[in-house]
Parts: structure tokens; sequence; C-alpha cells
């Protein structure tokens, strides 16, 4: 039984949309191809209670259930209270748990949690194999790389599992779901897919080299081949791409978009890239035009040069600047990511932002909230700076985590929602809302129109209503020690 849990953000609850687990769903292909009966809960749709979740589960009785989540951290607290519950209900399932977080912290978990019998570490599709083949008795679990687990009654990590080279040897297992359920971009049928994994850059806030360790990327034909097939087949029409940075690979990407071009099919796909990549292919943006790209989000970050050198992003304002020139040229829409809560910035600095925001003229723009996962190097950095926000479902980027030195939370939020409103209600953003020569463009400006104007809101009305943010007087270091020992307190008391 794979399991999706129903997370609160904003991105999963607001849309009214859902897009497939793509994780859970790329582990539950290969258990299939071995011989096991999968099912997978999507307990995002509704979203389900949890005491729904653990019933349908009981009721199928599985040998195992698995966790993932790929909100990471922010999805830890509700995984856990779902895991203890799939315990109460079923003690003799073995319960196994995989992803991002769990993969760094898997002495804690296993340490304070004893609902949680087995950790996954790392990428989970052959490691998975190989545990539901020991569970089966074919091998001891302590053979197999890649797991933590507990020995005379701690926790205990095999040897990492190699990385995967061939991604085309693993199917993701779309039999799973009703491909009907998926929407998104506006009602229209959607998957999330990934061509490669991993980012050669070393941007410290970010943790997908550590965990994905290099840049891979799947046959360019192969996957062509499967967006094609997902379409003629299941109607999909919108696929999502998940990965940190598909364009990284020049020549394969290159060789992506013409085999999709040649597959010749109507779709659309937005995904991310950097703003050098953009820049870089200028000579071939067209291809991306005609391949189906629609958007594409573009980690600006900053716009302060110094800010950009702090976090190692090795980027530059004049490229993105550029790259939403070109993208623009080419009739693709670019959403500009900006963060904010960097410990330094003050009025002045969220002044200069907006008017460099303006100056680059993105179509559509996503705020953001530096947050101090430990498995960043940007952790080392914040490990003294106050937490404001105790709530760790909330550490999804879209909340503010850390205290500043130069203005209170209420101030940083009253500007974050500031520069989002100016941004979109500027007269050159609403002239493109009104006009587009592409009627598919069209729908999408005017798709996230819509959806900003009601997260927007959302997140002014949980600020004002229900928020926490506050300081706690407790540094990063600290407070994530103490979120570790009141779990394996509230454990010890159960």
């Amino acid at each position: 039984m794979l399991i999706n849990i129903p997370h609160p953000a904003i991105g999963s609850r607001i849309p009214r949309e859902q897009l497939p687990p793509l994780g859970l769903l790329s582990v539950g292909g290969p258990l299939i191809d071995d011989g096991h009966e999968v099912h997978l809960i999507d307990g995002e749709f509704g979203p389900m209670p949890l005491t729904a979740i653990v019933a349908e589960a009981a009721a199928l009785a599985p040998d195992v259930v698995m966790f993932g989540h790929s909100g990471s951290s922010s999805g830890h607290p509700i995984i856990a209270a779902c895991a203890e519950a799939v315990r109460a209900r079923m003690p003799e399932a073995t319960i196994v748990y995989g992803g991002v977080h769990p993969t760094y912290f898997w002495r804690d978990i296993l340490a304070a949690e004893p609902w949680v019998d087995v950790i996954v570490r790392g990428e989970g599709e052959e490691t998975a194999r190989q545990l539901a083949r020991a569970l089966a008795g074919q091998a001891a679990l302590d053979a197999v790389p890649g797991l933590a687990l507990r020995q005379n009654g701690a926790p205990f990590a095999t040897p990492a599992a190699p990385v995967i080279k061939d991604l085309d040897a693993y199917r993701i297992g779309w039999e799973l779901i009703d491909h009907a359920r998926y929407s998104y971009w506006g009602g229209k049928r959607a998957v999330v897919v990934q061509f490669s994994r991993g980012c050669p850059h070393l941007c410290t806030y970010c943790g997908q080299r550590g965990f994905w360790t290099r840049w891979r990327h799947r046959d360019p034909i192969k996957f062509a081949a499967e967006i094609a097939r997902l379409h003629r087949d299941h109607g999909v029409e919108v696929f999502n791409f998940a990965d940190e940075n598909p364009s990284a690979g020049r020549k394969a990407w290159k060789a992506f978009l013409e085999a999709l071009i040649a597959e010749d099919i109507d779709v659309t796909l937005v995904g991310s890239t950097r703003a050098d990549d953009i820049v870089r292919d200028a000579e071939f943006l067209h291809l991306y035009k005609k391949a189906g790209f629609e958007r594409f989000l573009m980690g600006t970050e900053n716009t302060d040069e110094d800010t950009l050198r702090l976090i190692r992003k090795g980027g530059a304002t004049t490229t993105d600047r550029e790259a939403i020139r070109l993208l623009r040229q080419h009739n693709i829409l670019s959403m500009a990511t900006w963060v904010a809560g960097f410990s330094h910035q003050t009025d002045r600095d969220m002044w200069h932002a907006l008017k460099t925001l303006i100056s680059y003229d993105p179509d559509q723009i996503q705020a953001l909230y530096v947050v101090p996962h430990r498995w960043t190097p940007y952790y080392a950095e914040a490990t003294e700076r106050d937490v404001v926000q105790p709530d760790r479902s909330k550490w999804d980027y879209k909340h503010q985590v850390l205290g500043m030195a130069h203005m209170p939370p209420w101030r940083l939020f009253l500007w974050v929602k500031a520069i989002e409103a100016v941004m979109q209600l500027r007269p050159r953003a609403l002239r493109r809302l009104i006009w587009n020569r592409e009627a598919k463009i069209r729908h999408a400006i005017r798709w996230y129109y819509r959806m900003g104007r009601r997260v927007w809101l959302h997140e002014v009305r949980e600020f004002l209503l229900r928020d926490r943010t506050r300081s706690t007087g407790v540094s990063v270091e600290r407070f994530v020690g103490a979120s570790l020992a009141a779990e394996e307190e509230a454990m010890q008391a159960r």
C-alpha cells in the first residue's frame, strides 16, 4: 500500500486540482513488475481525513505500507501522525518511509517514532524492490543497501545504495491512478514527469545536489515517446516537469525537444530551469515553443548581486533579465521566483527588489521565503537565527520561518504581499492579461491570475487570523533539536 498523505500547503489546497504523486508511482512500477500487488491511496483528494485513509488501508490488509511525500519536512508531521494510526490499526504491517526528509533524519525518526520500521534512503526504485524481496524472505534486511532500521533497538543504516545510472530501467506505475481524476492548468488532464535528476550547481539553500549526487537524464527519445503515449492513450494534456534543472545537458535536452516535436502532439509543458540555460539556448528556443512549453519558472532568487554570491547561485541579474526577454520573444511565459527572508535584508533592499523585478518584467512572480533545511549548506549559515514559525508543517517556502535582523515578521510579510500585488497589477502585466495573440497562452495567463488571487487572499487571511509567526527566542539549531526531543518525549508518554 502506497499512501500519499493530504498536505495543508497552499499549492495542494487552493487550486482545487490535483497532480499525481510521481515519487510513489515511480516506486510502484518496479514493485508491480516484481510481482507484488500494489495499491495507492491518494489522500490529497478531499482531502481525506487520516481516519478514512487508515480505514481504507486496513480494508485491504497490506503486508507493507509505504509513505513518502514531495513536501519533505513540511509533510513529516502528517506522515508521522498517519503512520502512528496505521500501526495502531494494523500492528503486523511493516511501515516504510522514504523521501528527502527521512533520508537525512533517519536516526531521529527511528529513535523517536517506533511505528516506522524501515526508512529508504535516497532513490527509491531499486531499494524498495530489494526491500520487498527481503521482507518476502529472500534476503536479510541488513543486506539491502540504502536502508535504515533498528538493530538491538538502536538506529542502524546499511551502506548507501548505488546511484541509479539508467533512469529508464524503472518504469512509472501509471496504472495505479485514474488519469481522469488529475488535472492542472485550469481543468486540463495532467501528470508530473521527470526527464532528469539532480543539478550541477551549488546553491546553498538547495539540497538537490546532495540527495541526487549527480545530474542524470532519461533517454530523450524514450521520454518523448512516453509523453506521447500518455497523451494518446490517456488524454493527458499538461505535463508538469518535476526536474530541478532539466536543461542542464544541452545536447540531451535538444534531442528531447526534437523527439517530442517528431511525435506531432499538441500538449502543454511547464517546468523550471535556470535563466542562464535559456540564454545559452537562444538559437533553438523555437524548439522549446514548438515542443509545447508554455511557461518556465526560473530561480532568479534575488535581485541583489551580493546575495546571489552569498547563496552561491552562480547567476547574474543581467542574465535573468535577458532570459525573460528571450522567452517573451517566443511567447513562452516567464515566472520569476524571488526569495525573501535573508537576515541582512532591509526596507531599502525590499524597495530595490521591487524596482529591479519591475525592470525584469516577468509575466508572473512567485515570492518564497528562505528555509533552513538541515541537509542544505545554508543550514550552517542560519543555525543561530531566530525561528519565527514553530509549526514544521509550514516549513514549505511559502511561510516565513526565520527572524530577520532589521524588520519584524509582519513587516516582511507586508513587503512580500505588496511586491506580489504590484508585479501582477501593474499596467504592463494587466495588458497581457487582457490580450495575447495565442489562445493557449491567454488561457494560461488568466488561469494563473485566478489562482494567484485566491492564494494571495488566502495568505493574507491566514496571516491575520491564524498565523503564529512570532519570535520564539529559539535558534534554528536549538529548535530542530527541541522538535526532535519533543517527538521522543511524546512517544515515551504514549
